[in-house]
């Protein structure tokens, strides 16, 4: 099998990037998360699995995210997440598995909402649905919205990134748009929630919420003792595709 970097453009013509490896179905879908890109660690070990049991696999940069095109500071989630759901119909016609990192556990509950019965399962990594709202805005003191109102715009120290992560007022506005937690998610696919208890980032306590509002009865959480929000050390991502290998076996009924 022979991936290759493709781009098609998004309906306001900006320039979308992803690789697709071809193999057997379910196709398994990467989603990065926030500021994140598709050629990290986790989205790079599962393209290796995947070519490994020649299973089909599809990864992809947001816009202004990696190689795409477009402002990242003009993102949105939901604006993210419609550049995964043009990518992923562009791409894909058979069944996927979604598996979302962080931000991209977010975005992958708003695209499985929208493909339906496409979506065979999911997997979500330091789950982070809703973060524009209980993460950033509810944290910032009074100067911080102050600025955030005045300005449009944030700058938070990055603990991942070289520069700080910038945080919009369109970003928060437009996210209270896409929220999760707050009612039940029509979601019944096979869901498996991973999430370290010493994240930094994200609180595991998010993920058993995230279970507890999923319509999905086949809903199982792992909290890893010791692991942060990355996922990526050795143990962590070799927890990662045992997980998705026993959620595709379940699937295939083998």
């Amino acid at each position: 099998m022979e991936e290759q970097l493709c781009y098609l453009q998004a309906e306001d013509d900006v320039r979308l990037a992803y690789e697709f490896s071809p193999g057997a179905a379910p196709t398994v879908v990467f989603l990065s998360g926030f500021a994140s890109h598709m050629g990290g660690i986790k989205a790079m070990h599962l393209q290796q699995w995947c070519r490994d049991q020649g299973r089909a696999y599809l990864r992809l940069d947001y816009r202004g995210h990696g190689k795409s095109g477009g402002e990242f500071e003009a993102g949105t989630v939901g604006l993210w997440a419609a550049d995964a759901l043009t990518v992923l119909r562009a791409a894909i016609h058979g069944p996927v598995l979604l598996i979302g990192s962080s931000m991209g556990a977010w975005i992958m509950l708003l695209v499985a909402r929208e493909l339906g019965e496409q979506v065979c399962a999911m997997i979500g990594l330091a789950s982070a649905p809703d973060f524009t709202e209980e993460l950033i805005h509810e944290h910032l003191d009074a100067k911080q919205r102050a600025q955030l109102n005045r300005d449009g715009r944030l700058e938070r120290a990055s603990n991942y990134e070289q520069g700080p992560n910038v945080i919009t007022l369109r970003m928060i506005e437009q996210g209270r748009h896409c929220l999760q937690l707050q009612e039940i998610i029509p979601l019944r696919c096979p869901v498996r929630l991973i999430h370290g208890l010493a994240d930094p980032d994200v609180p595991w306590e998010i993920s058993l919420r995230l279970c507890d509002r999923l319509e999905a009865e086949d809903v199982l959480v792992t909290l890893v003792k010791d692991a942060g929000h990355r996922l990526s050390a050795e143990r962590e991502l070799r927890l990662l595709t045992d997980t998705l290998h026993c959620l595709l076996s379940s699937i295939e009924g083998h």
